[in-house]
Order: C-alpha cells, then structure tokens, then sequence
C-alpha cells in the first residue's frame, strides 16, 4: 500500500466519522472536498516540470518564478521541480534547498514533496498549487 492509498483510506474513515456532514458528504467547511482534491493531486502526474540543472541560484529562481506563474495561469494543478541531489555537484544542493525557499515563499504554492524514486526521488519536488480563485497578484516583477 502506497501513501496515496494510506491517505485515502484514513480520509473515508475521517470522513464518516463526522457528525456535521451535509447530505452530499461535505461538512460545512468543504473539508470532504478539499480531501478529495488533495487525494487525487497526490496520486496525479504533474502537468508540469521545470529542470534547474545548470542554472544559478538567481537564474533558478527567476526560472521558478516564471514558472510558478505561467503554471497557475494555465490552471494547473499540480508541478515538478528538477534541482537535483547534491551528489555531483555542490550546486544541486543548493538548489535544493533555494528551490524549498521559493515554495514556501510562492504564494501560488500549496503542499509539497520529493517525488517518487522512479520520478527523481529527492532530486525532484512535486507541488499542488493552490486553487486560482482564492488568489491575486503575480510573481513576477514589472
């Protein structure tokens, strides 16, 4: 059993257990659905991806921010960010670690992880972008 289905079969538990549940399944927050869309983005591919191999630190982030960007006006859901291992080179690391600053940074930006070890492992990190119709501005500098 995977994660995804781990987290499927505790959200079905939790969610039955509720005592404020309307008569479609939802309580009165929408937590059913949130879960719902949060199960499926953790089991989908990522529309997406954005290899930082060989870039610098601000190449790197004004890639992400670019990305970030164009990924949210195009409605997608879910991305992936190819920074590496650090194995090689001292700079996969590090952009490991900026790519990790501008995620929790990203406004557009929801939950995050290192992808699956056939899909790049920790060299890669996978991010739910948040719905568009909570959100407003833009990354990127005029």
């Amino acid at each position: 059993m995977n994660f995804a289905d781990i987290l499927d079969k505790w959200e079905k538990r939790s969610a039955g257990a509720g005592n404020n549940e309307a008569a479609d399944g939802r309580d009165d927050a929408g937590t059913s659905l949130r879960g719902e869309r949060r199960s499926r983005l953790l089991r989908k591919k990522p529309d997406d991806s954005l290899d930082l191999h060989g870039l610098n630190r601000d190449e790197a982030w004004t890639a992400m921010e670019t990305f970030f960007e164009n990924s949210r006006q195009k409605g997608y859901e879910k991305v992936l960010i190819v920074h590496g291992k650090g194995n090689h080179h001292m700079t996969d690391s590090a952009l490991r670690d900026l790519s990790r600053s501008f995620i929790e940074s990203c406004p557009f930006a929801g939950e995050s992880g290192y992808s699956a070890a056939k899909d790049g492992g920790s060299g890669a990190t996978w991010v739910i972008l948040k719905e568009n119709n909570n959100l407003s501005g833009s990354l990127l500098h005029n």
